[in-house]
């Protein structure tokens, strides 16, 4: 739950949207596997990047952009240099909503992304509601083989932070 809630202080960055839901993430990797604790590899939220971005795709993007001397003082005890793609296929996403399946604004949807990094286990605050979209994120991750895990205890938190600004 801690990092959940790192993610929803992450989400509540955010700036509120009639259009959009204010999401938060966390990116975490226990590197190099016998490590002992996660260490935050990155974070992010929603519209945060330029270009009406989602916390995911924008956590990713943050962690893709760290430098050799970067990762070097997040994971001293790992061999260096530091391939981020063995990184984050060894990485714990956190993320307040379930990582959209569908983009009304043409880009490409968060689950695709997460796919992509083949992030091995994705931990949910909330499912994504029907505001916008039919929202397939979690099943999408399933069958791409990630592993999906709910968590319970922070949901009314995780849907009151996205829907702020607005009245549903």
């Amino acid at each position: 739950m801690k990092y959940l809630r790192l993610a929803l202080d992450e989400a509540r960055k955010c700036t509120p949207s009639a259009t959009a839901f204010c999401v938060g993430c966390v990116l975490t990797a226990t590197y190099p596997p016998t490590a002992s604790t996660p260490t935050i590899v990155s974070r992010g939220y929603s519209r945060e990047l330029p270009g009406n971005t989602h916390a995911e795709a924008n956590a990713l993007a943050k962690a893709r952009l760290l430098s050799d001397d970067q990762l070097k003082a997040l994971f001293p005890d790992a061999p260096h240099p530091i391939d981020i793609d063995t990184l984050l296929a060894q990485a714990d996403m956190y993320t307040t909503m379930e990582p959209c399946s569908v983009r009304t604004s043409g880009l490409a949807p968060c689950a695709d992304a997460v796919i992509a990094a083949r992030i091995k286990r994705c931990f949910i605050g909330v499912g994504e509601p029907n505001d916008f979209v039919n929202c397939e994120g979690a099943k999408k991750l399933k069958d791409a083989g990630v592993e999906v895990i709910w968590l319970d205890g922070l949901a009314e938190d995780c849907l009151k932070v996205a829907r702020m600004g607005r009245e549903c």
